[in-house]
């Protein structure tokens, strides 16, 4: 207990009092049930989109389609990208997988398909098959236990979407958005507004509206999409846009992901539903955070403040389709926020493999991928990078190939034409993100050392990754799974299976819970020869009753 009070106040140290009270506070108001009355549950019935609307949008259903019609904010496309014509590749992988949809297939953390029905069950853990029910608010229902609650979330994310819309652009087969807007419906029948595991997370709601407004969009011309179906994705996206809003204190305090993705989606929400009453507060507010976070978390070399590969690219999807959503309709973001995110692609073009797409998987690694529209391997970076370029300065990284797909949705047919600008990959330190790389005619190592000004994710301070013709050989494990049994909580993130030292069987710092380490250890780069060598250390062992460095 002694151990953990000192952890604590290492982070009060850092983070400020104000913080760790806020968190302790949200806790609080948690486990009494207050958050509960703060943010109630309710029936569909009693929140028709006539609350949501400015009282001079009308609300029944044709004249609410006519008004869309006539006021539909500008999306990262006018019409579907003719897939088939303009990439040079078959569209037919997206078209099988939207296929294994429609018999009630879907894809888990982009690698793993579980048979869930059509409709789904919306709350079971397919892994465990442990079923939720409908019974609790979100509030009461906890984090841990038999499960993990990333499994019940994934297909209530609606990730789904892009692959339907994918099949749709390919096909032109009106099953696909006949099966959108029967899963949307289902979604909100076995989904009342703030009961279920389903309504737990703003991160999660926020990816779902996404997902939702891309289909709005690509169905648009569908005789499926009704105007009752349009007044019932108003209605259904409002709520989530309350539910993210009104738990943002949470999301902010978090430092990390979760502040961007929840800004995103309020953000989105008052952007593409200028018709809501509360769209104004939800730009200026999301538009804020979106400015405040990239500040925070992009750190000046680029690197991300999560310490994670995949996280960094997670945040860069958001703000690439933010930057592009913002120009389309006329509300730009600041050259502040563009900088850092070039920045940020910078970064990664410079960790990447530019033969195989992959990374140094550093940090946590959970599968998240916020546009999956491509046929490209999920540990491909090409994607991104490929339209982070195209969409901050105008170029491309790689030469043409499936990760353009990317560009051809979110940007146009033009794209593909930009100038091919490859990038100089060389020696290269990130000391704000603790990354640096040597490298050899055939060969790469990157090590991670770092000076945290951020939680750190993984108790990694001096692993390092090996590339050998592009292939790894020595490498991170990932994560695997938050909640599991045993050692797999959370347990790829600790010393031991990592390519560094351990002492006396210990983590290089103090495990508080399966995210929060406390007793940051503190790396430093040593003075080397110039050329082909790097030295450092950490004090994550000096807290030891023998203290040792590494």
């Amino acid at each position: 207990m002694h151990r953990k009070i000192k952890a604590l106040d290492s982070l009060r140290r850092r983070f400020g009092l104000g913080w760790l009270i806020s968190r302790l506070g949200y806790a609080l108001r948690m486990r009494t049930g207050i958050l509960r009355l703060q943010i109630p549950s309710y029936r569909w019935v009693s929140a028709p989109l006539r609350r949501w609307l400015h009282p001079d949008v009308p609300a029944e259903p044709t004249a609410y389609a006519s008004w869309r019609e006539a006021n539909t904010p500008a999306f990262v496309f006018d019409e579907l990208p003719a897939l088939n014509a303009l990439l040079p590749w078959d569209a037919r992988t997206a078209v099988a997988e939207a296929e294994r949809i429609l018999t009630g297939e879907f894809k888990f953390f982009e690698h793993q398909w579980f048979q869930l029905g059509f409709p789904p069950n919306w709350t079971l853990d397919p892994l465990t098959q442990k079923y939720f029910g409908i019974t609790q608010h979100w509030t009461q229902i906890p984090d841990d236990g038999p499960y993990d609650i990333k499994y019940v979330w994934e297909a209530s994310r609606f990730a789904f979407v892009f692959t339907l819309i994918r099949a749709y652009a390919a096909t032109h087969d009106e099953r696909f958005p006949a099966a959108f807007w029967s899963l949307v419906e289902d979604w909100a029948e076995q989904n009342p507004p703030g009961m279920g595991p389903n309504w737990k997370c703003g991160q999660e709601a926020s990816l779902r509206l996404l997902a939702w407004c891309f289909g709005l969009y690509t169905f648009r011309g569908s005789p499926h999409t009704t105007p009752e179906r349009l007044t019932k994705l108003a209605q259904f996206s409002a709520a989530l846009a309350q539910r993210i809003y009104r738990n943002l204190d949470y999301a902010i305090s978090t430092r990390a992901n979760h502040m961007v993705s929840e800004a995103f989606g309020v953000w989105l929400a008052g952007l593409l539903f200028p018709e809501f009453k509360d769209a104004p507060l939800y730009l200026k507010t999301g538009r804020a955070l979106l400015e405040q976070a990239a500040g925070q978390q992009i750190f000046p070399d680029g690197a991300y403040s999560m310490y994670s590969v995949n996280y960094n690219r997670f945040i860069l999807h958001v703000y690439l389709l933010a930057l592009r959503l913002g120009d389309l309709n006329k509300q730009p973001f600041s050259e502040d926020l563009r900088r850092a995110v070039s920045a940020s692609v910078d970064h990664l073009a410079q960790l990447i493999d530019p033969e195989s797409g992959q990374m140094p998987e550093y940090g946590s690694i959970d599968g998240a991928l916020v546009l999956p529209l491509n046929t490209c391997d999920y540990t491909d970076y090409r994607p991104v990078l490929q339209l982070g370029a195209c969409i901050t300065r105008g170029a491309r990284l790689f030469p043409p190939g499936p990760w353009d797909e990317d560009l051809l949705w979110l940007c146009g047919p033009q794209s593909l034409e930009a100038p091919l600008q490859p990038p100089q990959q060389q020696d290269s330190a990130f000391p704000d993100g603790g990354i640096y790389t040597l490298r050899g005619p055939s060969s790469k190592v990157t090590i991670r050392c770092a000076s945290h000004r951020e939680r750190p994710s993984h108790a990694d301070q001096l692993h390092l990754d090996l590339f050998w013709h592009g292939q790894s050989v020595a490498i991170d494990a990932g994560t695997y799974l938050y909640n599991g049994s045993g050692i797999w909580q959370n347990g790829l993130a600790r010393s031991a299976v990592h390519n560094t030292v351990t002492v006396d069987g210990e983590d290089q710092m103090q495990r508080l819970t399966r995210f929060t380490w406390g007793n940051w250890s503190e790396g430093r780069v040593l003075p080397s020869a110039p050329t082909l060598t790097w030295r450092g250390e950490h004090d994550g062992y000096t807290r030891l009753p023998d203290p040792v460095t590494h």
